[in-house]
Formats: C-alpha cells, sequence, structure tokens
C-alpha cells in the first residue's frame, strides 16, 4: 500500500518537464490553429458584449464597460484553456490514446504525469490570457505598464483550473460527462464571479457563494492590474488560487492510482 501510495506522487521536481515537453512538441504541429481556438471565444465576448452591450451599460466601477470586461476576459480565457485541456485533452491521453499507460513504463510515476499535464495546461492557459492581455492593451483598455503584474496571476489561474478539472478526469467514465462540469460548474461561474457585470449587483446570498469561488479569486487581481489600480486582500487572494492548484492535485493523484493501479 504504502509504495502505491509513493508511484502516485512526484519522483522529484523536474521530471514532469518530459510530460510537459512531449505535449508541447504534439501541439506545435497545430499551434497556431490552437492559439487562435482559445483566443476566439473571449474575444467574440470582449468585443460583442463589449461594444454592443456597453453603449447600453456606459461606465462601470469608473471605467468604461469594455475596459472592465477584458479584465474579466482575461480571467475566463485562462479558466477556459487550462479547463478544456484537461478534461478533453489529458482525458484523451489517459483514456483513449494509452498514452500515460506507455509512460508508466518508465522511471516517471503517475504523479510526474499528473504535474506535468498541469502545467501544460496552465501554459497553454497564459498564453490565451495573455494574448487577450495584448489585445486588450493595444486597444487601450488595460494599462500597458501594470499589465505585466497580472501575467503570473494568469499562469496560477491556469494551474488552478487544471487542477480542479484534473479531479473531474479522474472521475468521468466518458466524454460524455465532461458536459455535467462545463454547464454546471464552469459556466456558472463566468456570471457569478464578476466577469461581465459586478458582484455587488447580484443578490447577497450569491456575492457571498461569490468570494469562494477561484474565478473571482483571479479577476480580484487581474482586472486591477489590467486598469492601473491597486488590488485589495493581494495574498488573500493568490492563497486562495494557490490552494485549488494544490489540493486537487493530490485528490486527483489518489483517484487516478485507484483508477490506473488497482
Amino acid at each position: 500500500m504504502g509504495e502505491g501510495c509513493a508511484t502516485a506522487l512526484p519522483t522529484n521536481a523536474w521530471n514532469w518537464i518530459a510530460v510537459w515537453r512531449r505535449n508541447y512538441m504534439a501541439w506545435k504541429k497545430v499551434a497556431l490553429a490552437s492559439l487562435l481556438g482559445n483566443l476566439a471565444d473571449p474575444l467574440i465576448y470582449l468585443f460583442g458584449l463589449g461594444f454592443g452591450l456597453g453603449i447600453v451599460v456606459g461606465r462601470v466601477d469608473g471605467t468604461s464597460y469594455v475596459a472592465f470586461l477584458a479584465g474579466g476576459m482575461v480571467a475566463t480565457s485562462a479558466m477556459t484553456s487550462a479547463t478544456f485541456e484537461t478534461i478533453y485533452a489529458a482525458f484523451a491521453r489517459m483514456h483513449a490514446q494509452r498514452t500515460w499507460e506507455a509512460i508508466l513504463y518508465t522511471q516517471l510515476t503517475l504523479g510526474d504525469i499528473v504535474l506535468g499535464e498541469l502545467a501544460w495546461a496552465a501554459t497553454k492557459a497564459f498564453l490565451a490570457g495573455t494574448g487577450i492581455t495584448i489585445v486588450a492593451g493595444t486597444l487601450g483598455y488595460a494599462a500597458w505598464p501594470s499589465i505585466l503584474y497580472a501575467l503570473p496571476v494568469i499562469a496560477l489561474t491556469g494551474l488552478a483550473f487544471a487542477s480542479l478539472a484534473m479531479v473531474v478526469t479522474a472521475l468521468a467514465p466518458s466524454y460524455d460527462y465532461f458536459v455535467f462540469y462545463q454547464t454546471l460548474v464552469v459556466t456558472p461561474m463566468l456570471f457569478l464571479c464578476g466577469a461581465v457585470f459586478p458582484v455587488a449587483q447580484l443578490p447577497e446570498g450569491f456575492q457571498q457563494a461569490a468570494h469562494f469561488l477561484p474565478l473571482a479569486q483571479a479577476i480580484d487581481l487581474i482586472r486591477p492590474a489590467m486598469l492601473g489600480r491597486p488590488a485589495d486582500s493581494i495574498g488573500l487572494h493568490i492563497g486562495a488560487l494557490s490552494i485549488y492548484a494544490v489540493l486537487p492535485f493530490f485528490v486527483s493523484t489518489a483517484l487516478f492510482r485507484r483508477r490506473l493501479m488497482p
């Protein structure tokens, strides 16, 4: 039993890089299409809602609605990119393609594989979020000097959502079950966490619930950085995102050990 638990944990601090590199080499062949796909959805929200609904809404929290929306779309793009990479691509490598099974015949452990997959999903989330940030800054909806403060948060956001999605991947028998996570968890966060309108506009109960959600923590850090404003409770938000990144990792590795190493 002890040996089984050990194999579910990373061997060392570096082995995961081999998994990350393997995924990067495969992704490189479709990199442009992948990047455009990750940017399309949040950009549609940014321009569709920003310019369309922005005419009706006017200014929000002392800034234009498009600039307000930009911070939410950066965090949302990191969330969706990391989530989709984990629940679909990582699941395919684990279940259908049996890539994980092949890797387990090397010196890498299950923990190394999961950590590498999380790092890769966070990398794709970082690329997607940074792309939206650059577009917003180029159009004048974000303050260039302070944008740099948002970049580490984008990566941490991707890692947190990849870690959460990895638990779903460990539990799902097939692709069909992912729609429940998308519909019941990911999509509600888009509207509860202040991505498209201020959390203060929600009923009191929903406001309290939003404070515990990872997307709200990310938005509370990314939006002020993009607007050139100081953020409140920085340590609390970073700590919350770190918990969302670390705890599900251990849960998912335990679940994968039961699934792949009976």
